[in-house]
C-alpha cells in the first residue's frame, strides 16, 4: 500500500473499510447531516428508518441487514482475510461460515443488551463517515453474558496534516431521547477529557490498541500501532475524538397498521432536531465536551425496545 514507516494516510484507511455504503439507504434514510451547534465542535447526523413501497417501516429488515454484517463487526480483519484465503485455496466457504457462527456466539443473550446499538454505530461509522474500526471489541470478550468494559468501539481517521484522529465510540438506545443523550455523552466524556495517565479510562483500550489494532495488511497495521507505542514520537500525533449514536422512541412514526409517509416522518424529525440540538448543547457543556470533535448520530425509532427485540431475533438469540 505504500505505507510510510511513520505515517498513515486517509487513502490507506479508506482501503480497509467494509461493506457497501449504498445498502444503508435501503433501511435508513438520511434526514440531515453535518448539523452544527453554535459554540460546540460537534456534528449531528439524523437518520430515520426507511418507509418501504407498502408504507411500512421495517425494523426487522434493518436488524437482518445488521446481522449479515456480523463478521465485519465482530471478527478481526486479519482473521477474516485468512478465512477468505483458505476458502479460495480449497474452493470452499467453510472457513468464512465458521467465522459467522463464531461472531454470532460472541453476542450476549441479555434482554437489555445494547449490542444492537453498538453494531449500528459500527455500520454508520464505516459506511457513512468512512472511519474504519481498528479495535474489534467483540473478539476481546471472555464471557458472552458480559459486556466488554471500555469504549463501544474504536475508529480511526487522519487529518490533512497527518494527525491520527482516534474516535472513541459510544451508543445508547433508550425509550427517552433525553436519557439516551445524557448517558451517551456522560459515558463518552472520560475517554475524551481525562488527562493521559495510567489510571485514565482510555488507558486499557490504548494498551490493547498497541497490541490488537488490526487493519488486515501487516505493514499498515504495523504503521498504525506506532501511534500507540509510548516510545515512538508518533504517539504525540494522536487526537482524541468521539463518535456516538443515540436511538430513541419518536412520536412522528405512525401507529401499527397505519400507512407511513416518508416525507411526514422526515419533517417530524427535522422539527424535533431543534429541541434535540438544544439538549445536546446543554449536555456538551455539562460534560466539558464543547471543544472536542464528536460525530453524533440521532436515530429516532418507532420503538427502541422493538429495535432491540428485532436485533436479538435476527441474531437467533433467545433472551435470558
Amino acid at each position: 500500500m505504500g505505507v510510510s514507516l511513520s505515517n498513515i494516510t486517509a487513502t490507506d484507511l479508506a482501503s480497509t473499510l467494509t461493506g457497501d455504503p449504498e445498502a444503508l439507504d435501503v433501511h435508513l434514510t438520511l434526514v440531515e447531516s453535518d448539523v452544527s451547534i453554535k459554540g460546540h465542535a460537534i456534528k449531528v447526523h439524523c437518520y430515520c428508518l426507511t418507509v418501504d413501497g407498502n408504507g411500512r417501516v421495517q425494523p426487522h429488515r434493518l436488524a437482518e441487514f445488521m446481522r449479515n454484517a456480523v463478521v465485519d463487526y465482530a471478527i478481526p480483519r486479519s482473521k477474516v482475510a485468512e478465512a477468505k484465503a483458505r476458502d479460495l485455496r480449497f474452493n470452499s466457504t467453510a472457513a468464512v461460515a465458521e467465522l459467522v457462527e463464531r461472531a454470532k456466539r460472541s453476542f450476549t443473550d441479555l434482554a437489555r443488551s445494547g449490542e444492537g446499538g453498538e453494531m449500528l454505530l459500527f455500520l454508520l461509522a464505516e459506511r457513512f463517515l468512512k472511519l474504519p474500526q481498528i479495535l474489534c471489541k467483540m473478539d476481546l470478550k471472555t464471557d458472552t453474558r458480559m459486556h466488554y468494559h471500555g469504549a463501544d468501539g474504536v475508529y480511526a481517521g487522519v487529518s490533512p496534516d497527518g494527525i491520527l484522529k482516534l474516535y472513541w465510540g459510544e451508543s445508547k438506545v433508550y425509550k427517552k431521547v433525553a436519557a439516551a443523550l445524557s448517558d451517551c455523552l456522560a459515558s463518552l466524556a472520560p475517554f475524551l477529557v481525562e488527562p493521559d495517565h495510567e489510571g485514565a479510562d482510555r488507558e486499557r483500550d490504548l494498551i490493547l490498541l498497541s497490541d490488537k489494532a488490526d487493519l488486515s495488511d501487516p505493514e499498515l497495521t504495523g504503521a498504525l500501532k506506532r501511534y500507540f507505542d509510548r516510545s515512538s514520537v508518533m504517539s504525540a500525533r494522536v487526537q482524541y475524538c468521539g463518535v456516538a449514536l443515540v436511538g430513541f422512541d419518536a412520536p412522528f412514526y405512525p401507529a401499527d397498521n397505519v400507512k407511513a409517509i416518508a416525507d411526514d416522518i422526515a419533517d417530524g424529525a427535522r422539527k424535533a432536531l431543534t429541541d434535540w440540538s438544544d439538549n445536546i448543547g446543554k449536555r456538551l457543556v455539562a460534560e466539558k465536551l464543547s471543544d472536542i470533535e464528536i460525530q453524533l448520530f440521532c436515530i429516532p425509532m418507532p420503538s427502541a425496545e422493538g429495535f432491540r427485540s428485532a436485533f436479538l431475533t435476527a441474531m437467533g438469540i433467545a433472551t435470558a
